[in-house]
């Protein structure tokens, strides 16, 4: 329920955006007319038909994008003719005449419909619109995806369009007065059509030469984006709680715990790794954290070594730790990749590999990270979704076995020390003002580039301004759904953030070491460098993995962070920041 709350806030938050600004024409061309024949009915057609193309995008892939481009040329050609309509009331007499002689026919038999012309206008305003891409977007069309097909996740997508109708069903009512006003004494009657149906043409055109890319590029700021961000933090606080209480009784006690699940099963992973297949089953008698994580997920990191720690001191006291790697991106599907990061993280508990999620919808899960912490009998008795909590984390461990009758230690009393050097320091949350953010087009925002995006096909670009929480591209690149890919050396990628950490997933298409150098407000990063990087700002990307680019010290504020590849082949999926 708080992921369609969160969803349908989110949209209404789009009102803000100005990547509402190119649907406003369509949507007050019909403001003169009842709202039942007239704006509720378009709103309703724009909600619907973004919700059902988002719905396909999500959960049908590439094709499905496609296949909506070839919507769009249609919806864009509808909308013309409308405006040419409006303008040119000798093109509006010659195309109504069949739908007059239609329309008589249907006063016959008395089925006169007034709302379906405002409904059908909604729909192709809906095919044409392509709300700014922020936060929780992202995560309501991953979960989308990772739901599948269905219900649950047509009403989510649903939540969003809905909120964003609202949102402009009021700003409809609150500017109906001073529109109608302006009508009637500045352009009544013809005049009035002739200038709507201009501005819309105009609007059509711009939308079709990708013109609205390039200024709404310009236009875009962190408001709506910071928003969302904080409402997203609102309802995932994450809070740490108070420090770990002592406990040293051995005698099993019943917990306060709820039972959250019955049904928590390990069945249906793809690939077992450091141990034999697991099973609920077969765990009975031990306390379970079940750790649903992706290894380029920063907030997955963030929570790892905590994860480790408890792996480690509560071993002997009967605590399994079993990570389900469940994959965001097609790269971390592979077992390979897979095997190294575990390696590298020095991770030695069992990981099952869910690449098709069955283990994740057994969870019902929708987040990374999630702990799901188990008790003795096989129950779900708490969940931690996100990261934080650790200090309540680990008294749900310690509860649970006390419960179960684990002997106390002599460490009981004392928290968990997780090395949290590097990724795994926590986010800064005074100072981050800077979402996820895509790079792919299936969940990414667009790039700031002079001129318009071309999807899927190697083209060359040159990177416009930057504003806080946008990012760019200059040089030869493809935009691909879940990446984009430099084809020759140079080629530049950016971000202006606000933030203490800047990172990038980022990987090859080869396999083969891509040389990189990061500068920062066009200098070397110096003190401020990554993990990934010297003080000079270079690095090689030689596996796909999540890259620390920039830990700023001292006073945070808005930089930009630009990285020069000096090797063609290098992709860039996702910049986080903490």
């Amino acid at each position: 329920m708080t992921l369609y709350i969160l969803a349908f806030l989110s949209g209404m938050l789009t009102l803000l955006s100005p990547c509402i600004l190119p649907v406003l024409p369509f949507v007050f061309a019909r403001q003169d007319r009842p709202a039942a024949q007239g704006s509720l009915p378009l709103l309703a057609g724009l909600a619907v038909a973004f919700a059902t193309v988002a719905t396909l995008g999500a959960v049908a892939g590439a094709w499905a994008v496609h296949l909506n481009q070839a919507g769009r040329w249609v919806a864009l050609a509808s909308l013309a003719w409308f405006a040419l309509s409006l303008l040119l009331p000798g093109v509006a007499g010659w195309w109504s005449r069949p739908l007059v002689r239609a329309g008589e026919r249907l006063l016959r038999v008395k089925t006169q419909r007034p709302w379906l012309g405002s409904a059908l206008l909604g729909v192709a305003t809906g095919l044409v619109w392509s709300p700014c891409a922020g936060p929780v977007l992202g995560l309501v069309l991953s979960s989308a995806a990772l739901a599948g097909p269905g219900v649950q996740t047509s009403l989510l997508l649903l939540s969003y369009a809905a909120g964003a109708a609202l949102a402009l069903w009021v700003a409809l009512r609150m500017g109906a007065r001073p529109l109608a006003a302006l009508k009637a004494r500045c352009l009544p009657g013809v005049a009035g059509r002739r200038v709507a149906g201009g501005v819309m043409l105009v609007a059509v055109c711009a939308v079709a030469l990708g013109l609205d890319t390039g200024v709404l590029a310009r236009l875009t700021g962190p408001g709506a984006a910071g928003l969302e961000a904080r409402l997203l933090q609102g309802a995932m606080p994450g809070a740490e709680a108070a420090e770990l209480p002592a406990g040293r009784n051995a005698t099993p006690r019943p917990s306060s715990l709820p039972i959250e699940s019955t049904r928590a099963s390990l069945d249906g992973g793809s690939q077992w790794l450091n141990a034999a297949p697991q099973s609920m089953a077969a765990l009975r008698g031990k306390v379970v954290l079940v750790n649903f994580w992706t290894y380029s997920c920063v907030n997955c990191l963030r929570t790892l070594p905590y994860v480790k720690a408890w792996a480690q001191k509560y071993a002997d006291r009967g605590l399994v730790v079993v990570g389900v790697h469940t994959p965001e991106f097609a790269f971390e599907k592979d077992t390979g990749n897979v095997q190294r990061a575990l390696k590298d993280l020095g991770i030695a508990y069992p990981v099952v590999q869910d690449n098709d999620f069955r283990i994740w919808r057994s969870f019902d899960n929708r987040y990374w990270p999630a702990l799901y912490f188990v008790d003795a009998q096989g129950r779900v008795r708490h969940h931690q979704f996100g990261e934080g909590g650790h200090a309540a984390s680990e008294r749900v461990i310690e509860e649970l076995l006390r419960e179960a009758g684990a002997p106390a230690t002599a460490t009981s009393a004392s928290a968990a020390q997780p090395d949290t050097r590097g990724l795994g320091l926590a986010a800064d949350a005074a100072t981050l003002r800077s979402p996820e953010t895509y790079l792919g087009y299936e969940k990414g925002s667009r790039p700031r580039v002079a001129g318009s995006v071309v999807a899927d096909l190697p083209a060359n670009y040159s990177a416009a301004p930057l504003q806080t929480n946008t990012w760019s591209l200059a040089g030869n690149w493809t935009l691909a759904p879940e990446f984009v890919q430099v084809h020759q050396p140079d080629g530049r990628l950016a971000v202006r953030f606000e933030a203490r950490d800047a990172n990038l997933v980022l990987g090859t298409a080869t396999g083969q070491p891509v040389r990189f150098r990061v500068t920062l407000d066009g200098q070397p990063p110096g003190i401020h460098h990554g993990t990934d990087v010297d003080a000079d700002g270079n690095g090689v990307a030689d596996a796909t993995r999540l890259y620390q680019l920039i830990r700023q010290g001292g006073a945070v504020k808005p930089r930009t962070v630009e990285i020069q590849f000096l090797d063609a082949g290098a992709r860039g999926y996702a910049f986080t920041f903490g």
